[in-house]
C-alpha cells in the first residue's frame, strides 16, 4: 500500500489525507486533489498502526489518536475508528525538501532585503522570536530558518510535542513530550521539559508551539537569562496575536495586565506569516503594553 501512495508523491505535495470513507487526497500548497486510490478500513487501520509504530508509539483501542514524527521531519496523525466515526483517518504532513532561507524569501518578494538583514542581526543579538500565522502557513519553517542562523557553537535545546523542527545546526538537542501509558502514568508535559532544559545549559531555548498554560513557563525561561530562542503561535492575523497570548496566560491564572507585561518582557520580535494566493508574506512587529495595560503589536525595527 505504501508503494501505491509513494508513486503519487512528488516534491510539491505538502499533505496527504487517507481515510477508508473519505478516500486519499493530496495537497499541494492551496490546491487539493482526490486520487484514484481506494483503501478498505482494514488497510487504513493497518497503515495507521504501522506508521505510528515507526514513530515509536503504539496505536490501539486504548490509545486511538496519536501524533508522531518520522525520519526527515514527516509528521503523522492517526485517529482510529470508532473515535473517527466514519472510519480510520490518517493525516501526513510532509516538510519541504529544501528549507527556504531569508534570501529565498527576499527573492520571492515575501520580505525586503533590509528586513532580512535586520532579522539576521536580531538572531546574532539573541533577540527572542515568536512566529505566528494560521495553520499550514509556514510558522515552523520560518522558525527553523531563523534558528539555523545561530552561531555554530550555540547549544540549542528544542522542546516539541512531536519532533518536526529539524533545525540544520550542529548543536541541537531535541526533547519530546510523552503521553501517559495505559495505566495513566508516565506523561511528560512541555512545562516539565522546559524545567529540565534549563538544567542542560542551553544557549537558546526553542519551544515548538505555544498552546496552553505552559506558555508562562516558556516566557519566564526567556526572561531569566535564556534569550535568543523562540516559539510559534497559531493566529489567523497579526491583530489576533495579543488576544491569543492573553488567553494563554489567563489559563495560568495571570491577569490581563500581568500576562501582557510578561509577554512584552519575553518576546522581542513577532514575525507573522500571512499566505494569500499561495504567496507567503512576512509582517514583523513587537509586542508593547499601552498605558491602559492593553497588549498590542507595533511595527518593529532592529533599533527597537
Amino acid at each position: 500500500m505504501l508503494s501505491r501512495l509513494n508513486a503519487l508523491l512528488d516534491d510539491s505535495v505538502t499533505d496527504v489525507f487517507i481515510g477508508s470513507a473519505t478516500g486519499v487526497w493530496l495537497q499541494r500548497g492551496s490546491d487539493v486533489e482526490r486520487t484514484s486510490v481506494v483503501m478498505s478500513e482494514d488497510e487504513v487501520r493497518a497503515l495507521a498502526v504501522d506508521l505510528i509504530d515507526q514513530g515509536g508509539r503504539h496505536l490501539d483501542d486504548a490509545n486511538p489518536c496519536l501524533d508522531v514524527a518520522l525520519s526527515g521531519g514527516v509528521r503523522v496523525h492517526a485517529a482510529l475508528w470508532p473515535l473517527s466515526s466514519l472510519g480510520t483517518e490518517i493525516s501526513i504532513r510532509i516538510p519541504a525538501r529544501e528549507v527556504p532561507t531569508l534570501d529565498d524569501l527576499v527573492d520571492a518578494g515575501s520580505i525586503t532585503g533590509a528586513t532580512a538583514d535586520s532579522l539576521r542581526d536580531a538572531v546574532a543579538q539573541k533577540k527572542t522570536f515568536l512566529i505566528t500565522g494560521a495553520a499550514g502557513s509556514g510558522k515552523t519553517t520560518m522558525l527553523r530558518a531563523l534558528m539555523a542562523l545561530a552561531e555554530p557553537l550555540d547549544r540549542i535545546i528544542v522542546i516539541e510535542d512531536t519532533a518536526e523542527l529539524c533545525i540544520p545546526h550542529p548543536r541541537v538537542v531535541s526533547l519530546e513530550t510523552r503521553t501517559a501509558n495505559t495505566e495513566g502514568v508516565g506523561a511528560i508535559a512541555v512545562s516539565e521539559l522546559i524545567r529540565q532544559a534549563l538544567r542542560m545549559r542551553p544557549d537558546r531555548l526553542v519551544v515548538g508551539e505555544c498552546r496552553g498554560a505552559d506558555v508562562v513557563d516558556m516566557f519566564i525561561a526567556f526572561t531569566t537569562g535564556h534569550p535568543g530562542g523562540g516559539s510559534t503561535l497559531h493566529a489567523s492575523s497579526l491583530r489576533d496575536v495579543p488576544t491569543r497570548l492573553s488567553a494563554l496566560t489567563a489559563l495560568a491564572g495571570f491577569s490581563a495586565r500581568a500576562g501582557a507585561a510578561l509577554a512584552v518582557a519575553a518576546i522581542d520580535v513577532v514575525v507573522h506569516v500571512a499566505v494569500a494566493n499561495g504567496r507567503r508574506r512576512l509582517i514583523v512587529g513587537r509586542p508593547i503594553v499601552s498605558a491602559s495595560a492593553k497588549l498590542s503589536i507595533e511595527p518593529w525595527s532592529n533599533e527597537s
